[in-house]
């Protein structure tokens, strides 16, 4: 049975948030930018996207209408869970990897 002390837990969630904080900010889509470029961006950032279109228009013609944030996406990330000599395991930690966004295009 793998034992798991206070301190190994603490170190792989610190790390986990520090690695979290360390993306790089974006600035938020609005309405008015192109879609296809805002589209892009977010799945860049491993968002999912839920295109709702308001017209026929392509989505590099195309303008957004709207932006909306749904669910986080969580996945459960590998992270090194060794102390000393000891590398016989990695830990999961349940990890929050983007979110769900709506864009409504015109």
């Amino acid at each position: 049975m793998k034992k798991f002390t206070i301190a190994t837990v603490a170190a792989a969630g610190l790390s986990a948030a520090v690695l979290g904080l360390a993306a790089p900010a974006v600035a938020a889509p609005t309405a008015g930018d192109n879609a296809q470029q805002t589209i892009s961006q977010l799945e860049a950032q491993g968002n999912r996207v839920i295109v709702n279109r308001q017209s026929g228009a392509p989505l590099s013609d195309a303008s957004i209408v709207s932006v909306r944030p749904g669910p986080e996406i969580k996945e459960y990330v590998s992270v090194d869970g060794r102390q000393g000599d000891d590398r016989s395991h990695t830990d999961r930690v349940l990890q929050t990897t983007g979110r769900v966004y709506f864009v409504d295009v015109r």
